[in-house]
């Protein structure tokens, strides 16, 4: 099991390439179920949740052929088999590969995922949109068993909230569909966008990406295609405070702003300076990091993957600072981890006040999840001393080379295998 080892107070400068969005990829990897024709997708990244994906989906009979130009997807000879718990409890994604099964082959059974321990995170949105679209649901021995034998039929779906995985559910289920669905509420983070355009290349109609209302005509007439993944905007915004936490200055290549909106206006008012580059977007900090009150909530608000990290940045800013949270209950989980390093955090249900300080000092720390890692990460770096990060598998599931980009610009940092 490998660890990482940090020596902080080093100034981060140079440019870090933001690879492709792990969070768009693996709805898109799922998609490919749908369809007997090929799906190449370029600019997956590197990451182990996407390698997981992609060997659930070969285990349903997909032939995966991976190159450098991007990763080919053949689901010709899928059938709607069964995949055991020990292969997909390593994460949630997983439950995304029970609507295509469905929709194509009129059944399914799939076992309840894993995943990050962050909160409830069920999969009863899911199985509601299955079942508005005239599914048969039930659990059985910890697996989900769907029927549709006289396939599904379209309707009004109305999801309870934005839900980025129901929403994605939703649309893939629709496509197969016999007439039109729409989907109300449905969430608008570029994710979801992204597997729209996805989607539509391979031949769906859909109309409102990026609103409330989708719209999808379903019965959809497949076809071979290829699409690339949107760059990974909580990639960008966790390199964006690397180079605040550490007062130096990193290009974010290939970051979009457009996707960035509300994580630049917290890091702007956090006294950074930020700009378009002609790759991508450029990050500085400047001097002692001024506090800031933020919420975390649907797109495109504040998003709830990079809570931990600007809380990182919180712990050593001027003054306090309130965070809440209120997309998942149990996404705290980092901070007695991080008040191994001297942080000041007062918790209050959902509410988290940070009260900054001069300096933090290294210490040895676990890591509980994937942000979680990641934030024990930016505070090590500007912690006084050597931090040892245990379990640091949850940062290879969403980050592709961490330890790499940011020994790129500067750190001091190594990865040791045990």
């Amino acid at each position: 099991m490998d660890e990482l080892h940090i020596t902080g107070g080093t100034r981060l400068d140079g440019a870090v390439p933001i690879a492709g969005a792990k969070n768009a990829a693996l709805p898109q990897i799922a998609a490919a179920l749908l369809s007997p024709h090929p799906l190449e997708l370029t600019n997956l990244p590197k990451v182990s949740d996407v390698d997981n994906m992609l060997r659930i989906i070969s285990l349903y009979g997909a032939e995966v052929q991976r190159n450098a130009g991007g990763t080919v997807i053949n689901a010709q000879n899928v059938t709607p088999g069964e995949v055991d718990y020990e292969t997909v409890r390593k994460m949630r994604a997983s439950i995304l590969v029970l609507a295509p099964l469905l929709a194509r082959f009129g059944s399914a059974r799939v076992s309840l995922p894993g995943g990050c321990a962050i909160g409830a995170r069920p999969v009863d949105m899911h199985l509601k949109v299955l079942s508005a679209l005239g599914a048969t649901i039930a659990v059985e021995g910890g697996y989900i068993v769907a029927n549709a034998s006289d396939g599904l039929k379209g309707a009004r779906v109305v999801l309870p909230g934005p839900s980025v995985g129901a929403s994605e559910t939703a649309l893939m289920a629709a496509c197969c569909a016999t007439g039109e669905t729409e989907i109300l509420n449905a969430a608008r983070e570029p994710e979801v966008v992204d597997l729209v355009a996805c989607l539509v290349s391979m031949g769906a109609e859909i109309e409102g990406a990026g609103t409330h209302r989708l719209l999808v005509k379903g019965s959809t007439t497949w076809r071979a295609a290829s699409h690339h993944a949107i760059a990974d905007r909580v990639e960008a915004g966790t390199y964006a405070a690397a180079a605040m936490i550490t007062g130096g200055r990193i290009e974010l290549v290939n970051a979009r702003m457009e996707h960035l909106s509300s994580v630049l206006q917290v890091l702007e008012s956090m006294g950074a300076t930020v700009w378009p580059g002609d790759r991508g977007v450029v990050v500085e900090g400047h001097g002692r990091i001024k506090p800031a009150d933020f919420t975390t909530e649907p797109y495109p608000g504040f998003p709830t993957d990079l809570q931990a990290q600007f809380m990182a940045m919180a712990s050593i800013a001027e003054g306090a600072s309130v965070i809440r949270e209120t997309i998942f209950e149990n996404r705290f989980m980092h901070v007695p981890e991080l008040s191994r390093l001297g942080t000041n955090i007062a918790l209050n249900g959902s509410v988290a006040t940070v009260r900054g300080q001069p300096s933090l000092k290294g210490a040895p720390v676990m890591a509980t999840d994937l942000r979680a890692s990641v934030c024990l990460v930016l505070a090590a770096l500007a912690a006084q001393g050597e931090t040892i990060i245990k379990r640091v598998y949850h940062l290879d599931r969403g980050y592709e080379q961490l330890d790499r980009k940011l020994a790129q610009c500067g750190a001091n940092i190594r990865r040791v295998s045990l």
